[in-house]
């Protein structure tokens, strides 16, 4: 009898809203308050804003068709289904510039800025929220709809500043965003607005004032029954309560949270409690169930593309395995992260970024100066002329950091070069073939000269390059540890090993950059040992867009060599590897990620030194 009763009450919901459907497009509102105020109720239920598109479709009812399209996206994109919202909203955006309903375009712009900020497509999110702010600032007397519209563009903006680190541009943006909804009274997009403020102030470190905007959003979001908005702003108190060590207040919070995220079905806030409190379990040293929340975190940003989602994940999991002892995971869950936050936070992005307020400023400017002409020509004249000279003065200032650069550039290449061309070694180099020859060998005289001036002539051409093929590296490096054998009577065991993984020719590094590395372990390490001596040179690749390379020897150790340094009457600084550092940096500024250098000490079971390595992280992209 009760599942008869629910089947008639289905029916009936069924032919009401038919009904809705059927008035509204007779009616054709053509404001978006209008229409919302009588469908509204069901602009989260997908199946009745396709039967509403679909509808609107065949009745022509465009601005009907569009509401809904952009609706259906909304909640697609809540669900992290992205590829399908794209379709909706781009849809919706194409049938709006055929009617003349501003209101519509504008929503159409911003829910596609919306989309491709959370898939981080930096700058197509911008490009689509500058458009819709540019249309709706340009309406005279806007209705509640346009203010609401460039309330939302201004959030929007602020979102992606946000993501990109820059917290006070950020901000400034959610509080222009707070000036339209508290003059529209829109508590829903001022919980929006003060979570986000709150989010910004965490990532100051400003926890004090970020749990007092977080409090005020989840009053908001309590009042409005908004189950999404609390979810986030009770993550974002138990981020605090975490930092504030008050852990166990935190998991309360996290429990409940979780149990609502699952039950509202929307992968983006299930990921996020999963990772505090993955993160909050660590702080207790609940490693294995801190460990199944993380990866639960990570899962779904992974499923559903969640780059941000992702990258904190792996910093999470890092903070883990520290925690636990396992450096070696840490540094590798480390690395990702930052392999995945600079795919958000690339120099391509962050320079767009820069360039649209530039540009924004510029054309707020020109408005400035078009109504002042109007007063008085003479202003315009004097601004023209401060805008021309501060103009060349930027582009003075940006040539003297350019010419800046391209000096230390070069005198890093000089220095390189003499530090490669060192005249002792150049000297010790002869001497010793010149003993095969006293000697009367011959052969080994011939080969090894030849050996010599081949490495000769790859180092001056080496040094007009800035970059060459990995491959040449080596082959220079092999004939430098030829040279260097000799006056070791050709003790040391030296190897080159290749991951299978890896192309040498295809991969391109500074030139000359591994001798100095090379010369270090020969000169403090192996010159002052007994027995065996070797030197291994392993090229492999851990993390996507990075090469390792890693210099072992079996010499002494460092603390040997400086006390050995130390007794020495004549002390020779060695400036090859700070040199070489410095033409890292310079290299690493053309990729998006950043060099490493790690000297490890090794010591053997007995505790005893046994060599040192040197490990080279080399950005590839």
């Amino acid at each position: 009898m009760a599942l008869s009763l629910h089947s008639v009450n289905a029916q009936e919901l069924e032919e009401n809203f038919k009904n809705t459907v059927d008035s509204l497009i007779n009616h054709a509102p053509k404001t978006y308050h209008e229409i919302h105020t009588a469908i509204g109720n069901y602009s989260s239920d997908t199946i009745k804003m396709s039967y509403l598109a679909k509808t609107a479709a065949v009745q022509n009812y465009k601005d009907g068709q569009v509401y809904a399209l952009n609706h259906i996206g909304q909640r697609l994109r809540f669900l992290s289904h992205f590829n399908q919202a794209l379709e909706k909203h781009t849809k919706a955006l194409e049938i709006a510039k055929t009617t003349s309903n501003i209101e519509l375009e504008i929503l159409s712009l911003n829910m596609l800025g919306i989309l491709y900020r959370r898939i981080d497509a930096i700058t197509a999110a911008l490009d689509h929220t500058y458009q819709a702010l540019d249309i709706a600032e340009k309406v005279e007397n806007p209705n509640f709809a346009i203010k609401s519209a460039i309330s939302t563009s201004l959030n929007n903006i602020g979102q992606i500043y946000r993501v990109l680190g820059q917290y006070d541009l950020a901000i400034e943006q959610f509080k222009k965003a707070m000036e339209f909804e508290e003059a529209l009274d829109n508590r829903l997009g001022l919980a929006s607005n003060y979570q986000n403020i709150g989010e910004c102030l965490e990532a100051q470190g400003k926890l004090k004032t970020a749990l007092e905007n977080y409090n005020i959003a989840l009053e908001y979001n309590k009042e409005l029954k908004n189950k999404r908005g609390r979810i986030l702003c009770e993550n974002g108190i138990a981020h605090i309560y975490v930092h504030d060590k008050k852990v166990n207040e935190a998991i309360l919070i996290l429990d409940e949270a979780l149990i609502q995220a699952t039950d509202l079905g929307e992968p983006g806030p299930i990921s996020s409690v999963h990772l505090t409190l993955g993160w909050a379990l660590t702080d207790l040293e609940k490693f294995e169930e801190a460990e199944k929340h993380l990866f639960k975190g990570l899962e779904l940003a992974k499923k559903y593309n969640l780059l941000h989602t992702r990258a904190e994940a792996y910093s999470y999991l890092s903070d883990l395995s520290i925690a636990k002892g396992d450096y070696e995971k840490a540094l590798k869950y480390f690395k990702t992260s930052l392999d995945v936050e600079s795919q958000i936070r690339n120099n391509k992005n962050v320079r767009y970024v820069y360039s649209s307020i530039i540009k924004k400023d510029n054309e707020a400017r020109v408005t400035t100066i078009n109504q002042q002409l109007r007063k008085n020509n003479t202003r315009l004249l004097v601004s023209g002329i401060a805008i021309a000279l501060l103009a060349g003065i930027f582009y003075i200032l940006y040539r003297q950091y350019q010419l800046k650069n391209d000096k230390k550039l070069l005198t890093l290449e000089q220095s390189m070069l003499r530090s490669q061309m060192n005249p002792h070694f150049l000297f010790n180099s002869l001497n010793s073939i010149k003993l095969y020859i006293i000697n009367n060998e011959q052969k080994n005289a011939v080969h090894y000269l030849n050996k010599f001036s081949k490495l000769v002539r790859k180092i001056l051409e080496s040094s007009s390059m800035r970059e060459i093929p990995l491959a040449e590296e080596l082959e220079t490096v092999e004939l430098y540890m030829n040279i260097e054998n000799i006056r070791f009577s050709n003790e040391i065991d030296f190897k080159i090993n290749i991951d299978k993984n890896i192309d040498p020719h295809t991969i391109r590094i500074p030139s000359l950059i591994l001798q100095p590395f090379l010369e270090n372990a020969l000169w403090h390490g192996l010159s002052p040992k007994l027995g065996e001596k070797r030197i291994e040179l392993n090229i492999t690749k851990k993390v996507k867009d990075f090469i390792d390379i890693s210099i072992i020897d079996n010499g002494i150790g460092r603390a040997a060599a400086e006390r050995i340094k130390q007794n020495k009457v004549l002390k020779r600084k060695s400036v090859g590897i700070e040199i070489t550092k410095e033409r890292l940096a310079n290299f690493s500024k053309d990729y998006l990620n950043s060099f490493d250098v790690e000297i490890v000490d090794l010591y053997d079971s007995n505790d005893n030194a046994s060599g040192t390595q040197v490990i080279l992280h080399i950005p590839t992209a």
